[in-house]
């Protein structure tokens, strides 16, 4: 897959191109649908697939106080376009200029003049444009004038349920990585490089990996998971505890994620590691001794266990 971060010349390199449009956070369930859609479309008439996103999201440019947090990171983003058989990812710098572009100016410079676009995928809610005056039916109206074809992707919906970003983020934020995992399509994860902690996991006899995680990515809620992580393309299970660590430091502290592996030795620091919720165990919670502590620990790790055959 190639990537550009602008959309200059694109139609030039890359003959009879199909692009879907989006911001694709999280890649879930209605978006992965979209996206084979768009595949197949420009398979069928011998194109080339291409995907037109943002970076970053445009609520930390329209209103950074009120922007989400991200569902992936933009690495796995693009790890798991590619994935899809996207052969070109446009990913467009959002800035306030951009964010002013009028939709029908946006349709006639970009999509057909820049890109000579043969045809747009589009989901059912899909706004563009200043004020976010663009919508399906400006680009259906637009699509008859230049030439294009649109094709609207309605909702996809588990159990009567609209698959939202917004839907996913919530459920993670409640803890919720198993209702969350059936609309994203696979089990969240978050990834890292492992840092130094301050040891207390292996002073207790479980040594924990610390993650250093990236400041706008979804954290799911305070709380110990069962988890499987994939370390130097090897998975193994482990529990991870996501929180302040309270037994220790009590309250306001920045949280962190930590996870022990189970039947791992060796070294992780500095080590690239992928952390798949699988399960959520219980509440984070304060105990009255580091020896109650490794009571539960020892129960935790049993649960994740068990959770693992299951």
């Amino acid at each position: 897959m190639d990537i550009f971060d602008t959309w200059q010349g694109l139609g030039e390199r890359y003959k009879n191109l199909h692009i879907g449009l989006g911001n694709f956070d999280g890649l879930h369930l209605g978006h992965q649908h979209l996206i084979s859609e768009l595949v197949n479309k420009a398979g069928k008439e011998g194109g080339v697939p291409g995907v037109f996103t943002f970076y970053p999201h445009p609520m930390k440019v329209l209103n950074p106080e009120g922007a989400p947090p991200m569902l992936l990171n933009q690495q796995a983003k693009q790890k798991m376009i590619a994935g899809m058989g996207v052969e070109v990812l446009l990913l467009v710098p959002f800035t306030p200029e951009f964010a002013s572009l009028d939709p029908d100016l946006f349709i006639a410079e970009v999509l057909c003049r820049e890109l000579k676009t043969c045809s747009v995928c589009i989901g059912y809610n899909y706004t563009f444009g200043r004020g976010g005056k663009g919508n399906p039916e400006t680009l259906i109206k637009a699509g008859r004038d230049y030439g294009f074809e649109v094709n609207v992707i309605p909702p996809v919906t588990i159990e009567g349920t609209p698959v939202s970003s917004t839907l996913i983020r919530g459920l993670l934020a409640d803890g919720e990585v198993v209702e969350a995992r059936k609309y994203l399509g696979y089990c969240p994860f978050l990834d890292g490089e492992v840092v130094p902690g301050e040891m207390r996991g292996r002073t207790l006899g479980f040594p924990t990996a610390n993650i250093d995680l990236e400041n706008d990515i979804l954290v799911p809620a305070n709380g110990v998971y069962a988890v499987k992580v994939r370390v130097d393309g090897d998975n193994y299970l482990g529990v991870a505890n996501i929180g302040v660590k309270p037994t220790f430091h009590g309250e306001g502290l920045r949280r962190n994620l930590e996870v022990h592996l189970l039947d791992f030795y060796g070294d992780l620091y500095g080590k690239k590691i992928k952390v798949y919720f699988t399960g959520r165990l219980r509440e984070e919670k304060r105990f009255s001794s580091p020896g109650e502590l490794v009571e539960q620990i020892r129960i935790d790790i049993s649960k994740a266990r068990i959770q693992s055959q299951q």
